[in-house]
């Protein structure tokens, strides 16, 4: 859902954001306060149940919580959602950058010329079944000139677009749509979940400098890579920090939600003297109720920190296979709930030699405290790249003719948007 910029949004006009991740939903609605941004309107998130590592593997389940998070959101709004911008994880998230080429053979370049380009380029990134969430460019090529704003009325021999696709598989996408559109809702857009998190926690001079964001949500870690003020890179991991409540509950044998709240207050990368002398008393899984059981902190450390370890790993894997891990070593924002852990930040920085800070998302105008933390990034960033012109974000326009759903509208939106 992203590519040319647009003239700003009028006053009053409202968009709805939903982030459907593998432990919470979130639905977002604000309004456009003209050049000053966007205030909330609405906001509602549930648990989410129905989806595994960001794919539904429920779709009744799944629905039920996404109704219920955009009632909640509707109710605080006083007014009924329509069309929603979608954050997306599943279907094996997957960043490409190439060139979409055509011959002009010396002549003025023409809007059918363009057409080829994209045409190309679209289907280059649609091959293997895959499914278009967002493409960006960084300027047209004609022979030896680039950065041109629009090649028409140009004359040269090869006429060229540098082309940045995220792609997912289609079938993961389309039930992921087809619960959203069982909420009444239309899926206005679809955003790579990576790019809105760290739209919402980046600022613009680090995706100049050069900037990694980790989003560390319940059920999946993803990546955005920036540079140059250019989105380069998405991707996304399989683990996050469900996996490590599981690793408590099942080390200890404590249930998953004793196992939760014992991630959140006691969970820690930081080591301290006192570490061992400190106790931590809880639940265990038998039936005899009162029955309490003992950990200390530094046991705890060394529960959490293998699987924090592994997302790591994963990480760096992830940014050297794409050959950029001079950026991993450079600037990392980490975000998403896991992020909270005591000593993350610094952790990572160990391992690096990175510049790591946890990022919160900036709030919209009307957003208390509880909604700027990291665990809204996602749904917040959404927003954000709505807005914020240098995101290159564009809209689904409604057509006349009968609803066409999102990959029917796909076509026209890659030719509208460039």
């Amino acid at each position: 859902m992203l590519m040319k910029k647009r003239p700003n949004r009028k006053s009053g006009e409202i968009i709805g954001a939903l982030d459907i991740g593998t432990s919470k939903v979130c639905c977002l609605i604000a309004e456009s306060a003209g050049r000053s941004g966007y205030r909330l309107l609405g906001f509602g998130h549930q648990r989410m149940r129905g989806i595994k590592a960001g794919v539904v593997v429920d779709p009744e389940k799944a629905e039920r919580a996404v109704r219920a998070a955009v009632a909640q959101a509707e109710r605080m709004a006083g007014l009924t959602l329509a069309r929603v911008v979608v954050a997306v994880t599943c279907g094996r998230l997957k960043s490409e950058m190439f060139t979409a080429r055509a011959t002009v053979a010396g002549r003025t370049v023409a809007r059918a010329d363009t057409a080829r380009v994209l045409s190309g380029g679209q289907s280059f990134a649609e091959r293997g079944g895959r499914a278009i969430v967002q493409m960006t460019h960084a300027g047209w090529r004609l022979d030896a000139r680039s950065g041109i704003g629009t090649p028409l009325g140009m004359t040269g021999s090869e006429l060229s677009l540098p082309m940045h696709a995220v792609t997912v598989d289609e079938q993961p996408l389309g039930n992921l749509l087809h619960v959203v559109e069982r909420c009444y809702l239309e899926a206005a857009g679809v955003v790579a979940a990576p790019f809105a998190s760290a739209m919402a926690v980046t600022t613009p001079e680090e995706r100049q400098q050069g900037v990694v964001c980790v989003d560390l949500g319940g059920g999946t870690t993803t990546l955005a890579a920036f540079a140059g003020g250019l989105f380069m890179y998405a991707d996304g991991v399989p683990v996050g920090g469900g996996h490590i409540s599981f690793d408590i509950a099942r080390t200890l044998s404590t249930p998953l939600a004793e196992a939760e709240r014992i991630k959140t207050l006691y969970g820690t990368l930081l080591s301290a003297f006192s570490d061992e002398r400190e106790v931590i008393t809880f639940p265990g899984v038998e039936e005899n109720e009162g029955t309490q059981h003992e950990t200390t902190k530094a046991r705890l450390r060394t529960i959490v920190e293998p699987r924090i370890e592994t997302v790591y790993g994963l990480v760096a894997e992830k940014l050297d296979g794409a050959g950029l891990s001079h950026l991993g070593e450079g600037r990392v924002v980490l975000t998403g709930g896991a992020s909270q852990m005591v000593g993350l930040a610094e952790w990572w920085s160990s391992r690096t030699g990175a510049a790591v800070r946890v990022g919160r998302p900036r709030p919209l105008e009307g957003t208390d405290d509880s909604l700027c933390g990291p665990v809204f990034a996602a749904v917040t960033g959404l927003v954000s790249s709505a807005v914020s012109p240098s995101a290159g974000v564009a809209e689904h326009q409604r057509r006349a003719e009968p609803a066409q759903g999102y990959f029917g509208r796909l076509n026209g939106w890659i030719r509208e948007s460039f």
